[in-house]
C-alpha cells in the first residue's frame, strides 16, 4: 500500500515539474515597447507599430495632444543602435492644432540601410522654447529591412547665413548664402517634383544644422500642388493659404532663391516661375 502511494505521489510531482518547466522554458521575454505607454495620454501613434518591420518610404501616422507641436509641427528623427542619425522629417497636424486635444498627424520617412537594422523612432514633443524642462519625447523602437528600390542622389538648397555676410557682418540676403545638402530619392518619371516638395517639407540632420544650415520650411499650409516645364522655363503652382511665403523681401528672396536653385540643378530647367504671382511678395 506504501509502495503505491510512493508510486502516485512521485509521478504526481513529476507531473507538476514537468508542467512547470514547459511554463518556463516556453515563456518568452517582454517585448521592449519603448516609453509609449508612458505616453499614451499625450501621443499615439497608429503607424508604424513597436518593434514592427519596416521599409523606406515610410508613412508615420497617429495623434498627439496640441500641446506637442508648435506652429503645427513636430520633428520625428530615425536612429540607429549606435545613436546614429538615419532620417528626419516634420510630422504635420492634420487639423486644427491650437487645442489640447488629439490631434492627427502624418509625416514620410526616407531611409536607406543595407542590412537588417535595429533603430529607434524618436517623435520629440517641440519645444521652442529650448529649455530642457520642456523637452518630452516618444521613442519606439523598430526594425529596418532594406529596399531594392532604384535611387537617384539630388541636392536641396538651404540657407547657411554664415556665408552670406559682408566684411562687417551684414546680411547680405543674397545667393551667396545657398548651401548644398545631398538626399537620396526613388527613381521617378518626376524628380523635380519630388526635389521641391522634399526640400519645402524642411528636413535638415542635426549635423547640417550644426554647420549652420537653416530653413523657415515647412511652412503652414505650402504645398506643391503642380509643375509644368516648357522651353526651359518651369512653372510651379504653389498653394499658400495661410500667405506664409511673404513677410519682408530678405526672407520672401530667401524662400524663392531655396526652390529655384533646387529646381535649376536639372540641366533641362533655365527658369523658374511661380503661381499665383502672389507668392514671395515682400
Amino acid at each position: 500500500m506504501q509502495k503505491k502511494y510512493l508510486i502516485t505521489l512521485a509521478f504526481f510531482l513529476t507531473a507538476c515539474l514537468g508542467a512547470f518547466l514547459f511554463v518556463v522554458l516556453d515563456r518568452k521575454p517582454d517585448q521592449d515597447i519603448g516609453n509609449e505607454l508612458d505616453k499614451q495620454n499625450l501621443i499615439r501613434v497608429s503607424n508604424p507599430r513597436p518593434n514592427q518591420i519596416i521599409t523606406s518610404p515610410l508613412v508615420v501616422e497617429g495623434e498627439a495632444r496640441g500641446t506637442w507641436f508648435f506652429e503645427a509641427s513636430f520633428p520625428v528623427r530615425l536612429i540607429d543602435a549606435d545613436g546614429k542619425e538615419l532620417a528626419v522629417a516634420v510630422a504635420q497636424a492634420q487639423g486644427e492644432w491650437m487645442t489640447e486635444n488629439f490631434v492627427p498627424f502624418r509625416t514620410e520617412l526616407r531611409f536607406t540601410v543595407v542590412t537588417t537594422t535595429p533603430a529607434t523612432l524618436i517623435f520629440q514633443k517641440d519645444n521652442p522654447s529650448g529649455l530642457p524642462e520642456h523637452d518630452d519625447e516618444l521613442r519606439m523602437p523598430v526594425l529596418l529591412k532594406p529596399t531594392a528600390t532604384a535611387e537617384r542622389t539630388i541636392k536641396l538648397f538651404y540657407y547657411n547665413p554664415l556665408k552670406d555676410q559682408d566684411k562687417t557682418g551684414n546680411v547680405l540676403c543674397s545667393k551667396q548664402g545657398l548651401e548644398a545638402v545631398e538626399r537620396k530619392i526613388p527613381l521617378t518619371i518626376s524628380p523635380i517634383q519630388d526635389a521641391v516638395r522634399l526640400l519645402i517639407a524642411g528636413f535638415l540632420t542635426s549635423e547640417e544644422k550644426a554647420r549652420g544650415l537653416t530653413t523657415e520650411f515647412p511652412l503652414s499650409g505650402l504645398n506643391l500642388e503642380s509643375a509644368s516645364l516648357r522651353n526651359g522655363v518651369l512653372t510651379l503652382a504653389l498653394n499658400d493659404p495661410e500667405n506664409k511665403t511673404s513677410g519682408g523681401s530678405c526672407r520672401a528672396n530667401f524662400l524663392w532663391y531655396q526652390i529655384e536653385a533646387t529646381a535649376k540643378q536639372f540641366k533641362e530647367v533655365k527658369n523658374v516661375q511661380f503661381t499665383p504671382k502672389e507668392l514671395f511678395q515682400p
